[in-house]
């Protein structure tokens, strides 16, 4: 499937995913399963994190958990479609995720899947606002919070994105 991602700097010199492309549109409600079906390109895929070196891999347990998850059942309006579209630049997402922060696992129904805990890396990304005449206005910019199992094969695995909040600082222009 066609992305259109790219990775910038802001004026601090923190690096933002764009993500290019509304592909999840809808003004009421997100199409989770499309988004969950888009997320399966991934599975199997692997990335390293620019700042530590750590490998994070898509297991077949992200889509279903991203789209389906208690968190994502509670977004709405803009939030919602922020994390549909967020899907799209998973990869560089994790790419520039920094700030990691350990979380032993408190949840029976992880013991395999996360035997050795979690880990939390934030992570920014924006997506454009689009005029009437479909020309981008800007570029409103969220941080995310990468929710990383550390599974009993010790490997590492996104989990989902949440704690998706809209930056307050001044949008990015076009």
């Amino acid at each position: 499937m066609e992305r259109n991602i790219s990775v910038i700097k802001d004026v601090d010199g923190d690096r933002i995913v764009i993500v290019n492309d509304i592909r999840f549109k809808g003004k009421r409600n997100i199409d989770w399963d499309e988004v969950e079906q888009y997320l399966k390109q991934y599975v199997g895929e692997f990335i390293e994190i620019a700042e530590s070196k750590e490998i994070i891999y898509i297991g077949s347990d992200l889509p279903d958990e991203y789209s389906g998850s208690k968190y994502t059942a509670k977004l709405k309006g803009a939030l919602a479609k922020a994390k549909a579209n967020a899907a799209q630049g998973i990869p560089e997402m994790i790419e520039i995720a920094e700030n990691r922060r350990f979380q032993e696992n408190l949840k029976r129904k992880h013991d395999k899947n996360a035997k050795f805990g979690w880990y939390r890396y934030d992570s920014r990304f924006a997506i454009p606002v689009f005029d009437d005449n479909d020309d981008v206005l800007r570029y409103n910019v969220f941080h995310a919070e990468l929710v990383i199992r550390h599974s009993e094969n010790g490997k590492l695995y996104l989990y989902d994105v949440i704690n998706i909040k809209k930056e307050t600082s001044t949008p990015l222009e076009p």
